[in-house]
């Protein structure tokens, strides 16, 4: 079971929104399997197919989490024309094995949703999500 504030839920569907059609991306990073911060990262490819963070944001978020004593909880991003599950892009690009990956999806904009799950080796198993 994952459990998630509700106001990060709401910065992941705002920010689904505010990058449509192209796919949003982010991390969420925290301790203890607590979410302190969210961060918003630029979508390089500019796609509603795919994504990649921007290198330099990447770097400098790294190094907050890292000057937090933080690690990386998840990584997010969207699917604005598809539900909410990895595509096979999705898990072959799959390198944290120990983050979750969370996907929103936008096909229906009146109600979108979010899943979470683990990718490793190519396996994938989804986690159930709380929201308090």
């Amino acid at each position: 079971m994952v459990y998630l504030q509700a106001k990060y839920v709401n910065e992941m569907f705002n920010h689904a929104f505010q990058d449509d059609p192209n796919e949003c991306c982010g991390i969420l990073a925290g301790e203890s399997g607590e979410v302190k911060k969210l961060y918003m990262m630029t979508n390089t490819e500019a796609s509603p197919y795919r994504y990649r963070m921007d290198s330099k944001e990447l770097l400098n978020v790294y190094n907050n989490i890292d000057d937090q004593g933080w690690e990386i909880l998840g990584i997010y991003h969207s699917h604005t024309h598809s539900e909410a599950y990895p595509s096979d892009t999705d898990i072959r690009l799959a390198t944290w094995p120990d983050s979750l990956y969370l996907l929103i999806s936008l096909l229906d904009k009146k109600e979108p949703t979010l899943r979470a799950f683990h990718i490793e080796d190519g396996h994938v198993s989804e986690e159930s999500i709380e929201v308090k």
